[in-house]
């Protein structure tokens, strides 16, 4: 059980059934977060994050179905789970800070009483302790007087603030897996820094596992071990946050590193990524940054995307193999198997998500090693 990773998305495929058409949120996502590690999931605004984070805790919206694959926390399938299994995983061995925090809190309790409740509900506190407990998860996340602090009301406090206490919230049961859905939003950059260290510190002291899901490309670079890159519900680039900043594979993943500020950069060299995300209720293309892609081919219209895999021994970077073996691509781009038939290569082929240490991409045209340099 030791190999078993803490947090598994394997193949999962999600839609919305709304009156305005069917919403295919997610397709054939794949990813992995293990004991001690912290997972970026970056991407657009739309992209599929929250989704995927929202799935992973089983608190996806009534009009969202799972019509693929299988999420598991510790091999323990999270879809189609008994909601009262699901309830005593939550809080105790997995936990979410949520994108808004003033929703998510209760507005007319008090800090305090909302960070007890779920101290006497998933942590062991008693009527006796559970104040002094509540305290000292508000003086964790650095709230000064915190004992004060513990008796505001939410609309007492600014935006920054009940952000910090939804991280509390959040930690104080000491879960085995954070899910992180944008946690250092409305906080000033000194803060941010020691919420990251906090999460960072508890990952390597408790072996807990992080999933951060971010748009800060620098947060991400950061502060994560590895990134999962997501373009309008598919998985395009995973990588090591080494490999992956200093070599993108993907177009997208280097068009959003040539759309991020930063201090040694210019406001000319700055580039927008052209175009939208498509609409996820119309028919879609195999790969669904055709339209944005300069490097598009005429297969990416029509084949299934292939899921690659970086060389990894001395002299191959920039050379692609299948990521799951041991198909081969023939002049016409179409993957064969050793035997030479045909291979469909979308998503993982129900097979477990990629090894923690390949740099994999999706994409028929990726870039090579000099391009991406």
């Amino acid at each position: 059980m030791s190999n078993v990773p803490l947090l598994e998305v394997d193949d999962v495929s999600i839609e919305f059934r709304t009156r305005s058409g069917v919403v295919k949120a997610l397709e054939d996502v794949s990813f992995t977060v293990a004991k001690g590690e912290i997972v970026g999931l970056v991407g657009e605004s739309g992209s599929g994050k929250s989704v995927s984070a929202y799935a992973a805790m089983g608190i996806l919206d009534a009009a969202g179905v799972v019509t693929k694959g299988r999420i598991a926390y510790q091999g323990m399938a999270i879809n189609g789970a008994k909601e009262r299994d699901l309830q005593a995983l939550r809080g105790r061995e997995m936990s979410m800070i949520f994108q808004s925090p003033r929703t998510a809190l209760n507005p007319i309790r008090t800090v305090g009483r909302q960070i007890g409740d779920v101290l006497r509900r998933h942590g062991g506190a008693t009527r006796q302790n559970w104040r002094e407990r509540a305290i000292a998860a508000l003086a964790q996340v650095r709230i000064p007087d915190p004992a004060r602090r513990a008796e505001a009301y939410p609309f007492e406090l600014s935006g920054g603030m009940c952000q910090r206490i939804c991280i509390a919230m959040a930690l104080a049961c000491e879960p085995k897996l954070l899910i992180a859905d944008e946690p250092t939003t409305g906080l000033d950059v000194t803060t941010q820094a020691a919420i990251m260290d906090l999460i960072a510190n508890l990952c390597r002291a408790r072996g807990m596992g992080a999933l951060l899901i971010t748009h800060d490309l620098h947060l991400a670079a950061e502060s994560c071990d590895r990134i999962v890159v997501m373009h309008a519900g598919h998985v395009v680039e995973t990588g090591p946050v080494q490999a992956l900043f200093a070599r993108p594979l993907h177009p997208y993943t280097a068009s959003l590193l040539a759309a991020t500020p930063s201090p040694d950069r210019s406001l000319d060299d700055i580039g927008a990524i052209p175009g939208n995300l498509p609409d996820l209720r119309a028919p879609l293309p195999p790969c669904r940054y055709r339209t944005r892609c300069q490097r598009a081919l005429e297969v990416c219209d029509r084949e299934p995307l292939p899921a690659l895999v970086e060389g990894k021994k001395e002299g191959t970077q920039g050379a692609f193999g299948p990521l799951h073996p041991q198909p081969t691509a023939n002049a016409a781009g179409q993957l064969r198997s050793g035997d030479g038939s045909a291979v469909a290569p979308g998503g993982t082929g129900g097979q477990n998500p990629p090894h923690p240490n390949h740099h994999t991409v999706r994409c028929w045209n990726p870039l090579r090693t000099e391009e991406a340099a």
